[in-house]
């Protein structure tokens, strides 16, 4: 039985638009996690002096191009901290957000992503009540499948951990079936780091004893992209 393989990736912004043709090239499936109150008629954002690059989020206008082909899960209307927010507040982020990516994207959004990968029981609560079938946390672990809870799904790993390759191994090895990575991509800053993810994904493909599949697919959702 081949592993499935999924990735997610945060924030709807501009080098959004270069990673998604690599995500073409090698055929590869990827969830991207947008906050919709971010995304306005102009793009915005500015440079950072963390990342020495400019990170805008995408304009409204370009999201249907951008990710044409892939799945599209929410992560709050705002991206506030879940638990440092009121709960009745928190609830309009999820299903308020929830319902704009439909409209949008003409979909059913059935997955989330919990901004900061901040949650507590209550929050899980109103994420399971507004409809998703999973929700991404950012506390990493191997095997991450099955999942205890679908509201506290941990991946394995961050695209970047120096130990990527030998957590992919260890999961095909545990025979758990899944291997689960995420990230942002404003977090590739260089060119050097843009080929090393052109081979990541590449080595990924090629691999005989994995497939690329769709997080919602893991919960037995059929998803139209």
């Amino acid at each position: 039985m081949s592993m499935k393989v999924v990735q997610c990736w945060d924030d709807g912004v501009n080098d959004d638009i270069r990673l998604t043709d690599i995500f073409r090239k090698h055929g590869a499936k990827a969830s991207f996690n947008l906050n919709p109150q971010t995304h306005r008629a102009e793009r915005n954002g500015g440079f950072s002096e963390r990342w020495g690059k400019t990170i805008e989020r995408l304009a409204k206008s370009e999201l249907a191009a951008v990710y044409a082909g892939f799945t599209i899960a929410n992560h709050s209307q705002s991206h506030p901290w879940p638990t440092r927010i009121p709960l009745s507040d928190w609830r309009d982020e999820v299903f308020d957000a929830r319902k704009i990516l439909q409209d949008w994207f003409q979909r059913p959004i059935h997955g989330f992503v919990y901004p900061f990968g901040d949650c507590d029981a209550a929050t899980a609560d109103v994420v399971r009540e507004a409809g998703h079938c999973y929700a991404r946390t950012t506390k990493n672990t191997t095997p991450c499948w099955p999942a205890e809870d679908p509201m506290f799904f941990h991946p394995d790993c961050h695209f970047h951990k120096d130990n990527f390759w030998e957590l992919y191994e260890q999961a095909k090895a545990s025979n758990c079936g899944v291997f689960y990575f995420w990230g942002h991509s404003y977090e590739i800053c260089t060119e050097e780091q843009w080929t090393a993810m052109d081979k990541q994904i590449a080595r990924i493909t090629a691999d005989p004893d994995t497939e690329w599949a769709e997080l919602p697919e893991l919960f037995g959702v059929t998803t139209q992209v």
